[in-house]
């Protein structure tokens, strides 16, 4: 079992940063990939980015490339995604997800646990 709680949503202006974090807690953090989807309304749930068990390996949506970077730290069991130059496209639920038997970066159903969510608004 992995439980992920996601924190450091909000509101900003376009242009703005934010960095969002997911804790993990239950099965060994460094023996899964994670990844962040985002939900924004009336739309379905889109990869955004995913990092490796080691952090070795990442991967981007085309849309979030150059501008979010994924991180993680295993000794502090969090996930990280930073997110700078925000659009307004970016607005959305975010949702950090593990994946606790493989690498499959992209496909949501290979993610077996996932986190409650955190909004992310960009004004323009």
């Amino acid at each position: 079992q992995v439980q992920l709680v996601e924190s450091g949503g909000g509101l900003v202006q376009a242009g703005g940063s934010l960095r969002l974090s997911c804790a993990a807690s239950g099965r060994t953090f460094s023996s899964y990939a994670m990844g962040w989807f985002r939900q924004a309304p009336g739309k379905e749930r889109e990869f955004v980015a995913a990092i490796s068990w080691s952090g070795g390996s990442t991967y981007y949506a085309d849309s979030v490339k150059g501008r979010f970077t994924i991180s993680r730290d295993n000794a502090k069991n969090t996930v990280y995604l930073q997110m700078n130059s925000l659009k307004p496209e970016d607005t959305a639920v975010y949702y950090c997800a593990a994946d606790t038997s493989g690498w499959a970066p992209v496909d949501s159903a290979k993610y077996d646990y996932w986190g409650q969510g955190t909004q992310v608004t960009v004004s323009s």
